[in-house]
């Protein structure tokens, strides 16, 4: 299942009727780290009236939802903003929205409204990045080779994510299925000149889009 994300943690704000609704949207791994940090932003906003929340996490290819209103009326917060995650195509991401109570009640209509329109303030300013299913390899090569190998990479779209300087060069590069398949050929043929290709674990890549 590929899917898309954020690259990076994004605030925003937004004030309606002296109200004050702050944005949090985070990237998540899984179900464990967004309840941390539901947790942590519960703490930290602990004067807050509400702190509404919603995630979407891909795990053993099936999507993982929840919300919650946290005391808002039911219906006006958590599943307006999981909608909103849903409609963008949006996973392994949890965003919270805490409320400052500015003494006006906004009505039902209002809250959604409200919660609905700060979560989209936080996605217009977010940077996304596709994920798909990918493979993690252990490459070793020759000083005299590197520069060759991070051209061949650069070229057919495979990300050096770690260089070891070590007797050799160890690089860990993720890559797609079909992207390994070619490299393993090269390999074979000698095209592509490395000591040694070794499989780490399959995972979650970031594609470029």
């Amino acid at each position: 299942m590929d899917f898309l994300t954020i690259r990076e943690a994004v605030q925003a704000e937004i004030v309606e009727k002296k109200s004050k609704f702050i944005a949090n949207l985070y990237p998540v791994e899984n179900v464990e780290e967004a309840e941390r940090l539901i947790l942590e932003a519960k703490r930290k906003y602990n004067d807050a009236r509400h702190n509404c929340m919603a995630y979407r996490i891909v795990k053993d290819n099936q999507i993982i939802e929840k919300s919650s209103d946290d005391g808002e009326p039911s219906g006006t917060a958590g599943s307006p903003m999981l909608n909103i995650l849903q409609k963008q195509h949006l996973c392994n991401i949890v965003i919270i929205v805490t409320r400052y109570f500015g003494g006006v009640l906004l009505g039902t209509g209002g809250l959604i409204r409200a919660y609905s329109d700060s979560l989209l303030k936080a996605v217009e300013e977010s940077h996304f990045i596709y994920k798909c299913q990918g493979i993690e390899l252990l490459v070793t090569v020759d000083y005299s080779e590197f520069d060759s190998f991070k051209y061949y990479c650069k070229n057919n779209d495979i990300l050096i994510v770690n260089v070891e300087y070590k007797e050799l060069i160890n690089c860990k590069i993720e890559l797609e299925p079909d992207k390994k398949e070619k490299l393993m050929k090269d390999f074979e043929a000698k095209s592509l000149i490395l000591k040694n290709v070794k499989e780490i674990a399959k995972k979650y890549i970031t594609k470029s889009i």
